[in-house]
């Protein structure tokens, strides 16, 4: 019979995987649930809206005619860049917002 090398903690050894494994679930479930949510930035005063998913995956651009100039095309490059990064910006908010209702603010390297 092997010899517990830390007599009377078995049980909090025991509560704390059962806690953990848990958590997984609950983690593991937010995620699908986040993949299926999207956020929507704009730039330019809604010249251009982005929607982005959860899973980071752009799902729509729209563009306003009056953001259109063939003489300035740089200009119009410059407001999807904004709005692209404007939105996965706000995934990632979202992302860790619901994830640390889980973890209870605990950051973990490398979670999400």
């Amino acid at each position: 019979m092997a010899k517990n090398k830390f007599p009377g903690m078995g049980g909090n050894i025991n509560n704390m995987l059962k806690q953990a494994q848990k958590m997984q679930k609950q983690m593991e479930q937010m995620q699908a649930e986040l993949e299926e949510k999207t956020v929507e930035a704009t730039s330019g005063g809604g010249a251009v809206t982005v929607v982005v998913t959860g899973k980071k995956e752009v799902s729509s651009i729209k563009i306003s005619p009056d953001a259109i100039d063939l003489d300035d095309v740089e200009m119009l490059e410059d407001l999807i860049l904004v709005a692209v990064n404007d939105a996965l910006s706000k995934v990632d908010e979202m992302t860790a917002t619901e994830m640390g209702k889980i973890t209870g603010g605990f950051n973990v390297p490398g979670l999400f």
